[in-house]
Parts: structure tokens; C-alpha cells; sequence
């Protein structure tokens, strides 16, 4: 396949090669941003019970009605409600009982009067309730209550499935007595990099080495999308090699292989060699900037992803197909990355690919502005560094002048 695929084509080929991994039970400490499989209805009201809002004393409204600091109302204390505590007991008119945030409201009462609007201060629960209570402000039937299913009624939807949980999602259903859920089973990607060039870190520099800073990268960027990263570690340019790493990811029963170098036109581009010779080489080369050297195929069924050896191409590569893929193998539905309007602040060129480009994007007068991080290279990993957004280029344009509106993609949440 000698002709250049759009970006869009090659990421809906991808993904149409791909479908949500097997639904697993976990427990509800380890689904942070884990993706539910199925629907969750709320099988409790929530609050379960009425409580106060507020430390104070529940009471009747109409038994306050016309209280102020001038003639206050006094009210017999009829009892103390700690938090924890269910009252068993009605509420008599011209009484009240002094009550704690979230405990239940006793029969009777329909309002609670915060203590500072009391002539008495906070009491230490182990005391005995005060023999009655002054109360300076009026209240309406319902302040400071927090009804029984106020926030969610018991059989209402909570989460539909494809939802990735974050902290408060995890927090809800805690509260909602939760403690097991059914999600799509973690992705699995086997990852390594090639070239006989590369050295791990703590190695001493070696004159013609350099640092393989793709594996760590990519790693970081796999955890981050939802996935569990089993690392292959360097491969070195030899067929064997890489056969071998990719027989240990089959074995490992990984969900996709994620290398970086070896796809492009050289005689040491060993994977692309070998999965021309012994898997199924499904694409290649995609009119892109940087990355254009992108391989999608098969070895022994399991799916195999190759990204360019230049890190900046790998980590743009990651970021239009691989997060991608993850997201379907997580269960989430695809949906394009966010993008924002900019304009630019000086004239750039591009080659006529779909370009991705690193941008410093600032504010200016309500305005996105948006340059260049210095040169394009696509090695140029400080450059990658010192960028907030990926400045896109349609494919077809090779020039675009000041002051024009372009799409970007923020790297940085500031931007959102």
C-alpha cells in the first residue's frame, strides 16, 4: 500500500479493526477510571433519610414563627440527635431537640434553626441537652432539611455504560451503598522500542547511543488514556528480536502491541519487515506531519500498532490513533479530540500533510494567540516540552498567514 491515507480513514480503520474487551466485576477501590458495562440505577434513595444540614435544633416552624432577637421564642429541649442516631420519638409542639449535621430529622419537626441564631453555643455531644433553647430568627418548613431523596431517588439512572469514573463518580456510588461494579476489562499493551542505536537510562553515554526516551513516554501516555502497560523493553534491529518480543507480548495475552521506530523505508525497519513476512500488514504511511511512517496490521491475530522512531512522531502518532484505540478497547465511544480556535501571531508553512504542529497558545485580550515552539523537527522533544497545543494544519494547505484562524488541540487544561 504505496498511496498516503488520510488521517481519518487510517484512525476509522483502526478502529473498526478493534471492539470493547470482556466485561469483569471489581470492587468499587479499583474502578478509578475504569469504564462501566453496564447501567447503574440508584438502588436507594439518597439522602436515605431526612437530616439536617446544619448543627442546630429541629423543631416546628409555626412554633418559631415571629421570633427575634428583640422577643425571642424559648422552646423546651425535648432531646439530643447525634449523627448516627434514629430517633424514635414525635417532635411535641413547643419543643425542640438539639440535632447534628446529617442527623435524622425526628417525626414532627419540619425546619431546623442554625445554633448561632440560638442564645446557646456548641455543646460536646457527651453532655446532657440543655433544659431549653431561645431561638432568635423565625424558619419556614423545610430550612436547613435535606429531604429524603433529594439528590437522587432510589430505581433513577446514575451512570449509563461507557462512563469512565472519576473520584466523585466513585464517591456517589460509595454513597449509594455500591461496592462492586461491572466494567470493560482493562486494556493490555504490550510495548517496546527499537533500534540498535537506543541505550536504557543509567547506562553511561556511549559515543553513536542514544537514550530511549519513546518506551518511558509512551508509557506514561498509555496509563494516562486507561491502559496497563507490560513493557517489552529495547529490541534491537534483528528479526529474531522482535519475533521473540512480540511471541512474549501473545504470551502475556496482550490486547495490542505499541512499538516506536522500525516501520519506515530503511533496511534495519525490522517490524514492518516482519509483519510483511509473517502477520498482516492491514496499513502504512499516512499523509501526516510528523508521523507519517504509521503501521497498523496483525501478528498471529494480535493487533500491532507502530509508530515513527522520532519521538515527537510518536507522541503525536499516540495521540491521533493510539488513545484512540485504547478508548475502544476500554468500552468509551469515540469522540474527535476537543478543538479550539486560535489565531496566529506570525505567517507559517507546512508541506501539504495533515500537520500537527507544537504551539505555545496564550491569552491576549480574551483572545487565543497562538506560535510556533521554534523549529518542527520532528526529534525535537524540548520543543514538544515547552508546547501547550498541537497547532493542526489541513491536509492540502502549505501556507497559512498572520492573524489566521486555526484548530488546535489543547495539551494542557489551563487552555479548556
Amino acid at each position: 500500500m504505496s498511496t498516503l491515507l488520510s488521517v481519518d480513514e487510517v484512525r476509522h480503520y483502526i478502529l473498526s479493526q478493534l471492539s470493547p474487551l470482556p466485561v469483569e466485576t471489581i470492587s468499587l477501590e479499583q474502578a478509578f477510571r475504569r469504564v462501566l458495562a453496564t447501567p447503574i440505577l440508584a438502588p436507594s434513595d439518597l439522602p436515605p433519610f431526612t437530616n439536617s444540614s446544619v448543627d442546630g435544633f429541629a423543631v416546628r416552624a409555626l412554633d418559631v414563627k415571629g421570633a427575634s432577637q428583640l422577643h425571642p421564642i424559648e422552646l423546651k429541649v425535648f432531646a439530643d440527635i447525634p449523627a448516627g442516631f434514629s430517633p424514635h420519638f414525635t417532635l411535641p409542639p413547643g419543643h425542640a431537640a438539639r440535632i447534628m449535621t446529617g442527623a435524622p430529622l425526628p417525626n414532627g419537626a419540619d425546619a431546623v434553626v442554625p445554633i448561632e441564631n440560638t442564645n446557646l453555643s456548641f455543646h460536646d455531644k457527651a453532655t446532657q441537652p440543655p433544659y431549653s433553647v431561645q431561638v432568635f430568627n423565625p424558619v419556614n418548613p423545610g430550612d436547613n432539611v435535606r429531604p429524603r431523596g433529594q439528590d437522587i431517588l432510589r430505581g433513577h439512572p446514575v451512570f449509563e455504560p461507557g462512563h469512565r469514573l472519576r473520584p466523585q463518580d466513585i464517591g456517589l456510588l460509595a454513597a449509594l451503598g455500591i461496592s462492586h461494579i461491572e466494567v470493560y476489562r482493562q486494556p493490555r499493551l504490550g510495548i517496546f522500542s527499537t533500534g540498535d542505536e537506543l541505550i536504557p537510562l543509567g547506562t553511561a553515554p556511549i559515543p553513536g547511543k542514544i537514550y530511549d526516551s519513546n518506551r518511558l513516554m509512551l508509557k506514561m501516555l498509555i496509563e494516562q488514556a486507561g491502559g496497563e502497560v507490560i513493557d517489552l523493553g529495547i529490541v534491537t534491529d534483528t528479526l529474531d528480536n522482535v519475533r521473540s518480543a512480540l511471541d512474549t507480548a501473545r504470551r502475556n495475552n496482550v490486547d495490542l502491541v505499541l512499538t516506536s521506530g522500525g516501520v519506515s523505508v530503511g533496511v534495519f525497519d525490522v517490524v514492518r519487515h516482519l509483519i510483511e513476512q509473517e502477520g498482516e500488514r492491514h496499513l502504512w504511511r499516512v499523509n501526516m506531519r510528523p508521523g507519517k511512517p504509521i503501521l497498523f496490521g496483525r501478528y498471529h491475530e494480535m493487533p500491532i500498532l507502530s509508530l515513527p522512531g522520532n519521538p515527537v512522531s510518536a507522541f503525536v502518532g499516540f495521540w491521533v490513533f493510539v488513545r484512540p484505540a485504547i478508548y475502544r478497547l476500554a468500552g468509551l465511544p469515540f469522540v474527535p479530540p476537543l478543538r479550539l480556535k486560535a489565531i496566529l501571531e506570525h505567517p507559517i508553512e507546512s508541506d501539504g500533510r495533515e500537520s500537527y504542529l507544537r504551539a505555545i497558545v496564550s491569552y491576549t485580550n480574551g483572545q487565543r494567540l497562538a506560535r510556533l515552539t521554534g523549529h518542527q523537527g520532528s526529534g525535537n522533544l524540548f520543543g514538544l516540552s515547552q508546547a501547550n497545543a498541537l497547532l493542526i494544519v489541513p491536509a492540502g494547505v502549505k501556507s497559512l498567514p498572520t492573524g489566521h484562524e486555526v484548530d488546535i488541540w489543547p495539551l494542557d487544561d489551563s487552555l479548556i
